[in-house]
């Protein structure tokens, strides 16, 4: 999942765990040369956007390095521990062998178990805790029977520190190890189960032998390669493993029971016969625990009614409700979820980084792209329709001559098998895919395209945003993946358009960073001309191109210049000198000749023919952004894309006015109205909207001054509350936006935040770890803290109230589950007494009724956002691979089923009902796209959109 704050590429969630700052990455250090530089250079001013597209699309490639580097942390992390607890173990027999071999003889011994087997027989004896008994059949162990060496891992999830285990206390069914404490807080423990530590020397062989197939199936170890999880002596029960943090910062108390050899242990190196069995167990390791991942490898203890799930490694106990525990089945049988989704109506429009994008179809429609959606916008009937064929962003859109047929484009998404680069070629009327094109030619993203015009569109042209900026003409219509008839280099630089000429057949015109060229294509070679300024100022960018009605090109520059190619030639004929004080972003040439043109200044200018100015000019308010794109609309009304992701409709008489609204930048906070069709969304872009679901408009915005997180109204939806990126949360007015308060709780983002059913209480999730809970009054207008509750180790996800508003669930960044006593801010550590508590919502990923959402192969980050509907049993998911599902509620199975939904091209950020429940929305990160999707019932039998997991 993206994330802007550590690097670009996943959500808050997506962090390491812990809750330290993070680090200073390669992006910032990149975004503050930039800016450096761009202070630094008065000439700079008229090439701002075109470096700032550059700046983007290398920090894009920066935080894909940076998203391996930190998805290889926790794995690096957990080998520098078992490389560390194997070394010393190597040391500690090494150094029992030497002493064996001067006060025992050695006798020829089978180990029993696998692990011990790749160890010397010496070494079984050494480590295991009791006396080495000679017998006919070799060397038997013999344990001592005190406290000290129990077997603790038989003991009940029910255990208390402090308090002797007691006989039904002990499990013979299943071991568990539940943690018990947080090196982060003093408070109660935690009901999530984590690995458990490395064995103290005295016991571990033993335990090893005396349960070998055990401990090979209930304690896997967070990474493939780290050591075997296995219990340690009672007087180390107190020690957990929060997070991967653990090993690399341990604090002073888990020093002091910590395994982890010291730096002369350390220095110490093994000899060769040592790093033998060092690999022995490093592929023992990976073998029992490289599949421990995803609910389909849950065990259910039926009689203590557990269940114990794995993500990433990491076990996590879910107490089964008490009338099911005598039925409950993991494996069995699940339902078909009773309702589906269509989507109804998307909200926004990418303009911020595309070119030429918008365009009015003779049906009356406006066509556009946002996300992974093509919207097909009939804003006389208020209604609209979707091309959902494209599985990643879109990049790039064309209308064939006939005005019927569309080619879009998208770049590479996450499935490389299922998302890779491609252009599709489809019907507007129909929205059926004609021809699929391209898909194992284009390397990165199609940048741009066109089709033919003097040949009624038999070609389509199209340049890769790979490096090399390939250029491809197919005959598309030539089957179904259309026919590739030559490909080029286009040219060293950025490409930002490419056209064909609507006069000469055989004529393209590329533009972009440092050129431009005329290529003439015949007998299946292309000859390139690159455009001569001559005596000219030449630009940095040529930025936008189009075509008079004799042949001639005009082409508009990064300086504000326009200039007249001459019709087969590659010299200008004629230039005009700031047209626009900045880059020239579009240019349209109308049927009468005349010619409008749009620039990063905000003005729509009209000229003549001969580029005089006719006196028309449009200013576009500036929070709506500079004009991207301008097309014909219906009669002389103007259709307009602008860079703030707006689409505006007007004339040079009647002022502009807004079509389609979006946010600007990441997405992250939605709150559906409690008793209104109505939701509120907020994002990076310090905006707040409130959107009104049956008229498909904005009710109010207002502008926050903060990167916004999360957001919540109150209970009778009077106040909203709106948590920002800083800790800080207002409280405001959701009619007049009137700001009442506002709250500081710690300098970590506000995750979640969520009202008490009674309207009571409000709770505030931290990334710093923590949960406020707040006293609410005065009609929701006055906020009392009355306590933190502490324990999580990792930052706070989600968080549900209690049906009562007696208790809190919440989920971590570490895969925790934890509850808590609302009003005294305490946790429960006896969590096997929540397992009958109703909860008013579910927003939780990770509980008992939610076991089922997780794929196999899921590492706990995959899925971001649950909501649970308010009268159905229906139950909504949003992952990282911009797929929003729905299955039944409770999804408590295994192989729980679901309809599976697309259209987002980033990570689905949230999701929620409407009070009634008739629509869902969902929001997008990165795509800035938000959905609605209406709920309908599903037919009794089971259709193919629903899939088993």
């Amino acid at each position: 999942m993206y994330n802007s704050t550590s690097g670009g590429y996943k959500g808050p969630r997506k962090m390491m765990l812990g809750s330290s700052p993070p680090p200073v990455t390669i992006t910032k250090v990149f975004d503050a040369w930039s800016k450096s530089g761009s202070r630094a250079c008065p000439s700079a001013h008229t090439d701002d956007e075109m470096i700032e597209n550059e700046n983007q699309s290398l920090r894009d490639r920066v935080a894909d390095l940076e998203k391996k580097v930190h998805e290889q942390t926790d794995e690096i992390m957990c080998l520098r521990s078992t490389l560390a607890d194997v070394l010393r173990r190597i040391n500690t027999i090494e150094g029992a062998r030497d002493t064996r071999k001067k006060s025992s003889s050695r006798t020829n011994h089978q180990p029993e178990h696998p692990f011990i087997a790749s160890f010397p027989s010496s070494v079984v004896n050494s480590h295991s805790g009791g006396r080495a008994t000679p017998t006919k059949e070799g060397v038997r162990l013999r344990h001592h029977h005190s406290d000290s060496a129990r077997d603790v891992s038989k003991r009940a999830s029910s255990y208390v520190p402090g308090r002797s285990p007691s006989a039904t206390q002990i499990s013979r069914r299943s071991a568990h190890y539940q943690s018990t404490s947080s090196l982060y807080s003093d408070g109660h423990s935690s009901s999530s189960v984590s690995p458990a530590p490395s064995p103290s020397p005295t016991h571990a062989q033993a335990q090893a032998s005396h349960h070998p197939v055990h401990h090979a199936r209930h304690t896997p170890s967070p990474s493939p390669f780290a050591s075997p999880a296995r219990p340690q002596q009672l007087g180390a029960l107190n020690k957990r493993w929060a997070s991967t943090s653990d090993f690399a910062t341990p604090s002073h108390t888990a020093r002091a029971h910590s395994p982890t050899p010291t730096n002369s242990q350390l220095s110490r190196r093994p000899n060769s016969g040592s790093l033998h069995n060092l690999n022995n167990l490093r592929s023992s390791t990976s073998q029992l625990n490289l599949t421990r991942h995803g609910a389909r490898e849950a065990q259910y203890n039926p009689d203590e009614g557990v269940v114990k799930m794995y993500l990433r490694g990491r076990p996590l106990n879910l107490y089964v409700p008490t009338p099911m525990r005598e039925t409950y089945n993991p494996s069995g049988p699940t339902a078909q979820p009773p309702a589906k989704l269509k989507l109804e109506w998307v909200y926004g429009y990418r303009g911020r980084d595309c070119r030429n994008n918008v365009y009015q179809l003779p049906t009356g429609e406006i066509v556009y792209f946002v996300a992974a959606v093509v919207v097909l916008y009939n804003v006389e009937d208020q209604m609209q329709r979707h091309y959902l064929g494209h599985t990643d962003d879109i990049k790039c859109l064309a209308v064939h001559p006939n005005k019927l047929l569309i080619a879009t484009g998208q770049t590479a998404g996450h499935d490389r098998r299922d998302a890779r680069p491609h252009i599709r070629v489809w019907d507007s009327v129909s929205l059926n895919t004609l021809h699929i094109i391209g898909i194992s030619d284009i390397e990165r993203s199609v940048a741009c395209l066109a089709f033919s015009k003097a040949d009624g569109g038999s070609l389509l042209v199209a340049v890769d945003e790979a490096p090399d900026h390939n250029m491809s003409v197919w005959d598309w219509s030539r089957g179904e993946r259309g026919y590739k008839l030559l490909e080029t280099k286009c040219a060293a630089d950025q490409v930002l358009a490419v056209d064909f000429s609507p006069v000469d057949r055989n004529t393209i015109i590329t533009c972009g960073k440092n050129h431009i060229s005329f290529w003439n294509y015949e007998s299946g070679m292309l000859a390139k001309r690159m455009g001569i300024f001559e005596n000219r100022e030449r630009p940095k960018y040529v930025t936008s191109i189009s075509f008079t009605d004799t042949g001639n090109v005009i082409s508009g520059d990064s300086n504000g210049n326009l200039l007249i190619w001459q019709r087969g030639g590659n010299t200008v004929c004629k230039m005009v000198r700031g047209a626009h004080e900045g880059p020239v972003f579009s240019i349209l040439v109308q049927k009468d000749g005349a010619i409008i043109t749009g620039g990063k200044d905000g003005r729509i200018i009209e000229w003549d023919r001969d580029l005089e100015r006719t006196g028309n000019v449009i200013e576009v308010p500036e929070q709506f952004g500079a004009p991207r794109v301008v097309t014909s609309g219906r009669g002389t009304q103007l259709v307009v894309g602008t860079t703030r992701n707006c689409v505006l409709g007007g004339t040079f008489t009647f002022p502009l006015r807004p079509v389609m609204q979006g946010h600007t930048e990441e997405l992250w906070a939605l709150a559906p109205h409690p008793s209104q069709q109505q939701f509120l969304t907020a994002g990076y872009d310090r905006t707040c909207y409130l959107w009104d679901t049956m008229a498909h408009t904005i009710v109010w915005s207002k502008d926050i001054g903060e990167h916004a997180q999360s957001a919540a109204f109150s209970n009778n939806g009077e106040i909203v509350i709106i948590g920002t990126t800083s800790g800080r949360w207002f409280v405001m007015d959701s009619e007049t936006r009137e700001m009442y308060s506002q709250h500081q709780d710690g300098n970590e983002p506000i995750q979640v935040l969520r009202f008490s059913p009674s309207g009571q209480y409000l709770a505030v999730g931290s990334r710093d770890n923590n949960i406020y809970v707040y006293q609410v009054s005065e009609d929701c207008r006055k906020y009392t803290r009355i306590g933190r509750c502490q324990g999580h180790s990792s930052f706070v996800t989600h968080l549900d109230w209690s049906a009562d508003s007696q208790f809190l669930q919440s989920n971590s960044g570490d895969y925790e589950l934890l509850f808590w006593n609302a009003g005294l801010c305490r946790q429960i550590v006896q969590t096997s007494q929540m397992r009958d508590v109703e909860w008013a919502s579910n927003t939780c990923t990770l509980n008992f009724s939610t076991l089922g959402i997780w794929p196999e192969g899921a590492d706990g980050t995959d899925i971001n956002t649950c909501a649970k509907a308010n009268q159905s049993s229906l139950l909504a998911t949003g992952d990282d691979f911009g797929k929003v599902k729905v299955f039944a509620f409770p999804a408590c199975n295994q192989k729980a089923r679901c309809y599976e939904y697309g259209g987002h091209s980033s990570h689905v950020t949230a999701v929620g009902y409407l009070h009634d429940d008739s629509r869902l929305i969902s929001t997008g990160g990165r795509d800035t796209a938000i959905m609605q999707w209406v709920v309908s019932a599903a037919s009794s039998s089971p259709s193919s959109s629903s899939s088993h997991r």
